[in-house]
């Protein structure tokens, strides 16, 4: 079983649509969708390594795109914005999300837009605090291109001689990742 759902997710990176749909993950993850670029963007690169940068690229622009959309959401549907935070599990109110902002400011961007956590919050708190568009959209630009690329460049330089070693011990492999992922979303849940 895990040998066939490995073999279909190659299968789909090399799709001719994989890189449309990779754009439209990271627009939509940017502002409500829950599922990071990551998760196409690791398997297209693995898949079609002299393409990395390219996806790298992709990525990014359709993410700050995406984030505008949800900077919008937060500053313009400040009801919706709350109710998608709320879903999230961060239910604290517009005036925390100020005070936030007001406290931190640039650096909830930067360091929020690097990390695993959903950018969506990101967005949309940053509407929802009224913070600078100018500096919301370099920051994004900034944290998002670093992740994305940084990325592929990782991939693109090991990611051939990982690939051979997870194709060796897939099911080892598959039960790590597993358990990361969960300590990543109990992680996630504490903080």
């Amino acid at each position: 079983m895990l040998r066939r759902l490995y073999d279909g997710v190659f299968d789909l990176a090399r799709h001719r649509h994989a890189t449309p749909a990779l754009a439209a993950v990271s627009f939509a993850e940017s502002s409500f969708f829950p599922i990071p670029p990551d998760v196409m963007l690791a398997p297209m690169i693995l898949a079609r390594p002299e393409r990395a940068y390219v996806y790298a690229g992709v990525c990014t622009i359709a993410s700050v795109l995406g984030g505008m959309l949800g900077y919008a959401i937060g500053y313009f549907l400040t009801d919706v914005g709350l109710a998608i935070l709320r879903f999230l599990g961060h239910a604290d109110g517009l005036d925390h999300f100020r005070q936030w902002f007001a406290q931190w400011g640039l650096w909830v961007i930067l360091i929020k837009g690097l990390t695993p956590i959903p950018y969506k919050l990101v967005t949309i708190a940053s509407g929802l605090a009224a913070f600078s568009f100018p500096v919301f959209m370099a920051a994004s630009v900034v944290t998002r291109g670093g992740r994305f690329f940084l990325e592929a460049w990782i991939l693109k330089r090991w990611g051939p001689a990982m690939l051979a070693q997870v194709e060796k011990r897939l099911a080892l492999w598959s039960g790590i990742g597993l358990v990361l992922l969960i300590a990543l979303i109990v992680v996630l849940k504490l903080l």
